[in-house]
């Protein structure tokens, strides 16, 4: 177990965030917050441009919130975790590069919540997923409501939210949830995870930004954004360099 909940190793420009709070790697204020702070050093370090998010347990990808922080507590004390939960995997997705949850396992409540903060999924078949929170009078909060329908559509987030229905991994790679189904989620996110080495980190965030717009921004907008990201990338060296090295048929050396 990790004194913090979790571990991360960075190699090259991957960094690995490994739960480990057993049993079930549950969240807490502490870790929540932690975690928060940590991905926010990763986002600011330039040359972490990749992060994968696995599993010490076999059995638990994370079961989500530690029940008992919202056994006989105030409002205020609820309000606080709620923050924390969402502000937390608000800077994960937020994260500049590209982010991946390698699952393995059960993902459920929060545990899912992460997941669907990332900016793609790999599942192995025998994955469980689930945001069961209504069965114990409380709701998804760390953005399950918006992220799952997002995904999936209003259909399949209700029968997961309101029903409390939980899939395996294949139904999740049908649905939507899911861009991988394999019995190597890890192995198979880290492949991908590493091939942001081959692309332009001014080009990498500002791609990333511009997708995500969409989510709340009129396509106009976007449109108007695009141009101007794309200008805005010559002022630095690594639109040159990319451009220089196809022409002479080498690796580029991105700055970073």
């Amino acid at each position: 177990m990790n004194s913090m909940g979790f571990d991360i190793e960075c190699k090259d420009h991957l960094a690995i965030i490994t739960l480990d709070n057993p049993p079930a790697n549950t969240w807490t204020l502490d870790n929540l917050t932690l975690f928060k702070d940590q991905v926010s050093k990763l986002s600011d370090n330039n040359k972490i441009t990749g992060i994968v998010i696995k599993s010490a347990s076999q059995k638990f990808f994370s079961a989500g919130a530690d029940l008992n922080s919202f056994n006989n507590v105030s409002a205020e004390t609820a309000g606080a975790m709620a923050n924390a939960f969402g502000e937390a995997f608000e800077v994960l997705t937020n994260f500049k590069g590209v982010s991946i949850a390698a699952i393995d396992g059960y993902a459920m409540g929060g545990g899912l919540e992460v997941a669907l903060a990332c900016d793609m999924r790999f599942v192995s078949s025998k994955a469980k997923l689930g945001l069961p929170e209504a069965k114990v009078g409380l709701l998804p909060c760390a953005g399950g409501t918006q992220n799952l329908t997002l995904l999936v559509g209003e259909g399949w987030a209700k029968r997961m939210i309101l029903c409390g229905e939980m899939i395996d991994g294949q139904t999740a790679f049908n649905i939507g949830l899911a861009e991988v189904v394999t019995e190597s989620p890890v192995e198979d996110a880290v492949e991908l995870a590493l091939r942001t080495q081959e692309v332009s980190p001014d080009s990498l965030a500002a791609c990333k930004q511009l997708i995500q717009m969409g989510r709340h921004c009129p396509r106009w907008e976007n449109l108007v954004k695009e141009r101007k990201l794309f200008v805005d990338l010559f002022a630095g060296s690594n639109q040159q360099e990319g451009v220089q090295s196809f022409l002479e048929k080498r690796k580029p050396e991105w700055d970073y």
